[in-house]
């Protein structure tokens, strides 16, 4: 009988053991969606306000169209890309294809002292900057989540219930390029 009531405690040890992990699984898995959540919401208000931009400077610059085309497209590709990985590639595209605008705007200085344009621009500066924390938090939730399905024992359940790494946010090669400043 002593040896039922052992076997009996064994057995619901690695039972709540494995509720313990599989919660702590849902908990991070949670958490990095969420993250991922923050990031699409500024990603989804930079995207609005790009068509406002382009046409502000179209009004200055008509002739520039390969800009404002590659901004379409890029815009285009933001809203049709479907996991984390593709909407990385198209939003580093995106920021690109932005900066070529705004390097068309300096041609323009009736357009960089227009109102609506200097409006515009502080707002995606802002946006910008919101979408710089997302991403952080982001990155932070998925090294959590990628950690907590990786170490041991969590990694036997996280197998069992087809967890995978979950992608970081990365920036673009160009982008971590450092600039050279000579005087």
């Amino acid at each position: 009988m002593n040896a039922l009531y052992v076997i009996l405690g064994i057995l619901v040890v690695v039972v709540l053991w494995g509720i313990s992990i599989y919660n702590g699984l849902v908990r991070l898995f949670n958490l990095k969606d969420e993250a991922w959540s923050g990031i699409d919401v500024q990603l989804k208000r930079r995207v609005d306000l790009i068509p406002n931009l382009v046409e502000t400077v179209k009004g200055y610059a008509s002739h520039e169209k390969e800009v404002f085309l590659k901004v379409t497209e890029a815009r285009s590709a933001v809203m049709h890309s479907t996991s984390v990985q593709d909407r990385v590639q198209s939003e580093n595209a995106l920021t690109q294809s932005l900066r070529s605008l705004f390097a068309v705007a300096e041609n323009y200085p009736e357009l960089k002292a227009n109102e609506n344009f200097l409006d515009l621009q502080k707002q995606l500066a802002a946006v910008e900057d919101d979408i710089q924390m997302s991403r952080r938090y982001y990155n932070g939730a998925a090294r959590e989540f990628n950690v907590g399905i990786e170490k041991f024992p969590n990694i036997l359940v996280a197998r069992n219930l087809g967890y995978q790494k979950a992608p970081y946010f990365e920036a673009e090669e160009q982008d971590r390029v450092v600039p050279k400043v000579s005087f």
